[in-house]
């Protein structure tokens, strides 16, 4: 009997399952838990810290806000301090982070019904979820063979959307109505240490246990920061791509505060309704993660981000507004205009490959720009419909995300196509062990 060459040599990458690298299997489930234990507060917390906790409307906007802007600074920081700590600590970091701060408001905070302590500790465990999430999201760029890495960040994406709002939404609704939402925010924090753990004690990909930046490379952490903001410049298609990832959801988190004003007012759908749409638009998103980055990997990178992201998230958003204006109350059609847009997000999923062969040296400092253009969509776009909406109406303003989406296709197909898998980082064969493979596939084994 033949024996495969990861039987001759344990050493090789071993072959994926689904798509997903069999050494970071674990990293998949792990990111999955933690980010079901994220989402449970998705629907309901803003709710309990003004009717529960009788805060005031403006006081709970000031606690979301300055917990926004420590989840846009962590992701920045994810992909600097691997290339220092390495993804496995930024995770165990971020997790240690989000644990402590949570427990903190759950067992002092809340009881007290101290404001100024639940912004304390929610606002610093804003870090948290960035560091465990994007860690792992650069562990995968090192650690997943370069042929596969679309399909496996599709995987990501899949796992941490199912996690985020959709699993975290339904166990909420399962749990607050039998022992209501304070235990089971006690629960997300179980879910947060079971993923943690997951990691910790079964993920054993190597590549993630060391900063990435070793030998001659490796650099001081406020030098390492500063690389993160330089490489945009000292490598313009590195900051083309975060402008791409920065454009990615900007419509996104603008639909999601505008698009619901203008259905529910003005065309008379209900709320129910435009929860049913996001569902949709949602749903839509998670069947094409993995679908579009197994394109990119066999078709084109750069083809898929522009005309499957970049051009039919232009075409989504434009149906978004004038489907309803000139149909009026047809939920199948805006449901269609919906499920468009989250494909069209999903298209953008083989970008991160695209940006790191600009300078694969440095894929730390580069997954740092991406999770930076990430982070500061989720201000970007509802600053832009807050900025033009009162002059030029939300039609306006569904043309300026599309012009902004079209103009993510040309940066793009600006950006060169990815090295072969021989770049740093991917998985490669010395040659010695390469001819033992050979030899051992080709010579008897005295097996039958």
């Amino acid at each position: 009997m033949l024996r495969t060459p990861q039987q001759c040599d344990p050493s090789l990458p071993r072959p994926a399952v689904l798509g997903i690298p069999r050494a970071l299997i674990w990293g998949y489930v792990g990111v999955l838990l933690f980010m079901i234990g994220d989402g449970v507060e998705t629907s309901y917390l803003p709710t309990y810290f003004k009717t529960d906790l009788g805060f005031a409307e403006a006081s709970v906007g000031i606690i979301f806000t300055v917990y926004g802007v420590t989840a846009a600074v962590g992701a920045f920081l994810a992909g600097g301090l691997c290339d220092v700590w390495g993804p496995r600590r930024v995770m165990m970091a971020g997790a240690i982070c989000w644990a402590v701060c949570h427990a903190l408001m759950l067992a002092v905070a809340v009881p007290a019904h101290s404001y100024w302590l639940i912004l304390f500790s929610y606002g610093l465990r804003g870090f948290g979820y960035p560091l465990f999430a994007y860690g792992f999201m650069v562990w995968i760029m090192v650690g997943a063979p370069e042929r596969q890495l679309g399909k496996a960040l599709g995987w990501f994406w899949f796992c941490f959307t199912m996690g985020y709002p959709v699993i975290g939404s339904a166990l909420v609704s399962l749990l607050k109505p039998t022992i209501g939402f304070y235990r089971t925010l006690w629960v997300s924090l179980a879910m947060i240490a079971a993923g943690a753990l997951v990691v910790l004690f079964l993920l054993r990909e190597r590549r993630g246990f060391q900063g990435l930046s070793t030998g001659a490379e490796r650099v001081s952490l406020p030098r390492t920061f500063l690389g993160c903001f330089t490489v945009m410049f000292a490598r313009p298609r590195v900051g083309m791509g975060a402008v791409v990832r920065l454009i990615n959801t900007t419509s996104q988190f603008g639909v999601w505060v505008f698009i619901p004003l203008f259905l529910v007012d003005q065309v008379g759908f209900s709320a129910q309704e435009w929860a049913s749409l996001l569902i949709v638009m949602m749903v839509s998103n998670l069947a094409c993660v993995v679908l579009f980055g197994a394109l990119g990997d066999r078709w084109s990178r750069r083809k898929t981000v522009a005309w499957l992201g970049g051009v039919v998230s232009a075409l989504a958003c434009l149906a978004l507004y004038y489907v309803p204006a000139t149909a009026g109350h047809d939920f199948p059609l805006v449901a269609i205009a919906a499920g468009a847009l989250g494909v069209g997000m999903a298209g953008y999923v083989p970008l991160p490959p695209l940006m790191t062969s600009q300078a694969p040296e440095r894929k730390g400092q580069i997954m740092s720009a991406y999770t930076l253009g990430a982070g500061a969509s989720m201000a970007f776009g509802p600053l832009i419909g807050t900025v033009f909406i009162g002059v030029i109406g939300i039609g306006g303003v569904m043309w300026i995300y599309a012009a902004l989406h079209l103009l993510s296709t040309v940066l793009v197909l600006c950006l060169k196509t990815p090295a072969p898998p021989s770049e740093p980082g991917a998985h490669t064969v010395a040659p010695q062990v390469e001819r033992q493979a050979v030899a051992a596939l080709t010579a008897p084994s005295g097996e039958f």
